[in-house]
């Protein structure tokens, strides 16, 4: 068998990818006897684009999936695609020029759906190169009617259960994608604004909006401020507008912002909202869908929402109205896909009943990792004050499966066996109450995270032939989504199964740019998974993910970590070879070896590999990749490759096969059980050193485990030792200018020792283990003149001194020294010095032969010149 001297990453990974049965990873719907581990993984957006960010993400759930499935687990890693919503209709609109409106629904919707699958096949190319255990067989895509049924099966009974409603209320709106939103759709993004003082008929006021001077409803004082506690109950007239609004009291007016005194618009923000309702309040719509203003701002009517706030403030300088403008630091609510800011319409929708204690005590029953990514679920939750608004004004989503009648105007929703349908497309099969069979489609489509909020559902088997397996055990996914997706999967699992959708759920970080921001173009500081394992390697792209930081924590991709990965792979490749060099010619079978066979040096190492798997287990079953790689990775280097081998390898080629045997079983031990470890985090590496060590996948053998019986301290620490005396007696011939394999003509070892054959081979030097302590007489054979001391104490005499102290005889010298002054003469003149003026080389005796000492812990080794 021949092995290359250089490892090859791109030949080995492509060779591998082209070999491996895919069908190894499937899960077993029908397995009862192994525990089952069902991953809910994300479906990302089909951009096409399989970027860092989600490269990170599918890592760790890779080494999860890996990991499980090697200790027995029936492992579900299925791969879903989170196809509709706004930007594919975008980019189909760029592609072909047209807008959404120009051509029929059915066709726009073909076209998202090709562009789609085109981008769907890109992305799997990368996780494909990427060497991800995906579970193809369970792979959904969500704008399939296979998918979606299940979505609007789900409207139909949760609208059954009171839990869907219709009604007209207040939304977040935006203008740009003209659609509603949800709350947790909303970004904040400071803004420098100004604060407007405006002469208010008989009150004055302070507004950042005074755009929305035609929509004021109301002006609000609060109750307790003396200032203008007989107004209330008044009629003032609005500035430019001349219609009249009542002055009303409330509490959460806040006395001590702009004047005191608050202009209430439908609406500006949730505070509006508030006060609409509890007092009871008019309705004027100032803006309409598309961010324009209506007909009841008058001249303004048809002027973008910023165009007028312009002319507005202009009309009220001119008029006398506005009397000040101070510059004001405001949170403004922004559209996450556009970045556009939004408005809050009245508009009739569809909502979801959001019950926050249930979604609160459903958390509770999860795993959160880690633990303190809770908290923003549970701030998220206390925070909601509107239900979910679920329908959107798109075309590329899930149809809502409602129909309206268009003689009495009652709507009409699907049965659920009438499912899946798209109601434009499609009439129902029976008439309205009134017996009329004309109706009308809606046209609204559904939120997407209506799709993606049933992926637990949906793994675990609901509304399928199988068995439900709920809830699965894991949820992988960012900590930005926490309050939207986790938050609507906990919302939906509970309203259709009455339980927890998951037992667990892992949270990951972003990606940083090296820059130490977050990855964007405009900053240029954006890689990709691609343009690295062209560089390196998939593994060195994975190890980078597993050293990088914690789960939970944001991680700074950095070239020099995975350098390092690929570095490593190098030094294992390296370590292989060695060992296949020794291994070759017994293998496939490594005959057993008893204990008492083994070497010192032999128990050493599988003492602490037997350590290591218990620690990496323990690592592994916490989700603590960083550590269990580094584990696995420091072990390999250091004690295997720089200790072990270096210590064994006299061993190795030497005639005594049953010494020999022992060394083989040992490393052959290692490295089987080192590859088994790495194969979560470094598959194509993993796979190709076992095909060389063993037969059948990696991947289909089992964890590690620790022979406990293995773990010897006493091995341990004799082990160690006889590592650090032979690193030190490198260290030794180093400094002496020997070279590193020359004999010394002696070492005695003074300590209690079985075995010191490896000590012998790595120093090439016959070593005598020797019980007690050793006699040594230390004899001065040298003076040196402490110039640092005597130069500027004596400064013109000190050349004199040093050359009568290096004349002198060293061991009278050491008795001056000794006695607490050197008395000298110098150019007929008496001087004293101090002890600490000299230092006196002293040379090492024992038994009357010159020796040199090394000392190791408690243990003291004599070198024999």
């Amino acid at each position: 068998m021949t092995i290359p001297k250089e490892y090859n990453p791109q030949e080995v990974e492509k060779r591998w990818q082209n070999a491996w049965d895919m069908s190894m990873y499937h899960f077993d719907w029908e397995d009862e006897n192994k525990p089952q581990y069902i991953i809910d993984t994300p479906p990302p957006y089909p951009t096409g684009n399989f970027h860092i960010g989600n490269s990170l993400n599918w890592c760790y759930i890779d080494f999860v999936a890996r990991y499980k499935r090697m200790q027995g687990f029936n492992v579900m890693f299925p791969q879903g695609w989170d196809c509709h919503g706004l930007p594919t209709e975008v980019k189909v609109e760029e592609i072909h020029g047209i807008t959404k409106n120009q051509v029929p629904r059915a066709e726009f919707r073909k076209l998202c759906e090709e562009l789609t699958i085109g981008n769907i096949e890109k992305m799997r190319q990368t996780m494909r190169m990427l060497g991800f255990s995906v579970d193809w067989s369970n792979e959904f895509i969500t704008m399939k009617p296979e998918y979606f049924v299940k979505t609007q099966r789900s409207f139909v009974q949760m609208q059954k259960q009171g839990r869907i409603y219709q009604a007209d209320h207040p939304v977040n709106w935006c203008p740009r994608c003209e659609t509603a939103i949800a709350f947790a759709e909303v970004e904040y993004e400071a803004r420098d604004t100004k604060l407007n003082y405006l002469n208010f008929d008989k009150v004055k006021i302070a507004t950042t909006r005074p755009e929305l001077l035609a929509a004021c409803v109301a002006v609000a004082i609060n109750p307790d401020d003396e200032r203008y506690k007989e107004k209330i109950g008044e009629n003032v007239r609005v500035p430019l507008f001349d219609h009249e609004v009542p002055v009303i009291a409330d509490k959460e007016v806040d006395p001590e912002f702009g004047t005191g005194v608050v202009m209430i618009c439908t609406f500006g923000d949730k505070q509006d909202v508030r006060w609409w309702i509890e007092h009871n309040l008019p309705l004027r719509k100032a803006i309409d869908r598309n961010g324009f203003m209506t007909d009841i701002a008058g001249k303004y009517e048809g002027m973008k929402s910023s165009e007028c706030k312009d002319a507005i403030i202009q009309d009220l300088k001119e008029q006398g109205y506005l009397y000040d403008q101070n510059n004001l630091d405001q949170n403004v609510g922004m559209c996450w896909r556009c970045n556009t800011p939004i408005e809050i319409l009245s508009e009739r929708q569809w909502f979801v009943k959001i019950e926050n204690d249930k979604i609160l005590e459903t958390a509770n029953e999860i795993n959160w990792i880690p633990d303190y990514m809770k908290i923003r679920l549970e701030n998220w939750t206390n925070t909601m004050e509107w239900d979910w608004c679920i329908s959107r004004q798109r075309i590329f989503a899930t149809p809502i499966p409602v129909w309206y009648c268009k003689k009495c105007g009652k709507s009409l929703i699907a049965e659920e066996d009438w499912l899946p349908l798209d109601p434009t497309q499609t009439k129902p099969p029976i008439p309205c109450e009134c017996g009329s069979t004309d109706f009308e489609g809606e046209e609204d489509v559904l939120d997407t995270w209506m799709d993606s909020s049933l992926t637990a559902l949906h793994v675990t088997g609901w509304l399928t032939d199988h068995e439900m397996r709920s809830p699965a055990q894991l949820r992988p996914q960012g900590h930005d989504i926490i309050r939207t997706w986790a938050f609507y999967s906990i919302l939906r699992s509970k309203a259709l199964q009455d339980s927890k959708p998951w037992d667990s759920i892992m949270i990951n970080g972003m990606v940083l740019g090296e820059d130490g921001h977050k990855m964007s173009k405009s900053r240029g500081n954006i890689i990709s998974p691609e343009e690295v394992v062209d560089q390196y390697s998939a593994d060195a792209f994975r190890q980078w993910a597993a050293i990088g930081g914690s789960t939970g924590s944001d991680v700074m991709f950095r070239w020099k970590d995975v350098v390092s990965g690929s570095r490593y792979f190098n030094k294992m490749w390296s370590i292989f070879r060695f060992s296949m060099s020794h291994l070759e010619e017994v293998l496939p079978d490594i005959p057993e070896v008893a204990t008492s066979s083994l070497g010192t040096v032999d128990r050493w190492l599988l003492s602490k590999l037997n350590r290591l798997i218990i620690s990496v287990t323990k690592n592994m079953d916490n989700y603590q990749f960083d550590e269990a790689c580094k584990s696995i990775r420091g072990f390999a280097w250091e004690t295997l490759a720089d200790n072990y081998i270096e210590l064994v390898k006299a061993r190795l080629y030497r005639e005594d096969e049953t010494s020999k045997r022992a060394a083989r079983y040992t490393l052959h031990t290692t490295l089987e059980t080192l590859t088994r470890m790495l194969a979560p985090f470094a598959p194509f590496f993993a796979e190709e050193v076992y095909s060389h060590i063993s037969t059948g996948s990696v991947h289909q053998t089992k964890w590690p485990s620790a022979h406990r019986e293995m773990i010897d301290e006493t091995s341990e620490k004799q082990g160690e030792i006889i590592k650090d005396l032979a690193s030190s007696i490198r260290r030794y011939k180093s400094d002496s200018g020997m070279a590193l394999n020359a004999p010394l003509k002696k070492i005695e070892i003074y300590s209690v020792m079985d075995d010191v054959t490896d000590l012998e081979g790595a120093t090439n030097s016959a070593v005598e283990v020797i019980e007690g302590k050793p006699e040594f007489e230390h004899v001065p054979v040298d003076v040196k003149p402490n110039m640092g001391i005597i130069g500027p104490k004596f400064r013109k005499q000190a050349g004199s001194i040093i050359t009568t102290l290096k004349s002198m005889d060293a061991s009278r010298v050491a008795q001056m020294k000794e006695s607490g002054s050197i008395d000298i003469e110098v150019d007929g003149e008496k001087i004293s010095l101090e002890p600490e003026s000299v230092e006196i080389i002293k040379e090492v005796t024992s038994a009357g032969r010159t020796v040199d000492v090394i000392e190791v812990s408690d243990v003291m080794a004599v070198i024999l010149r």
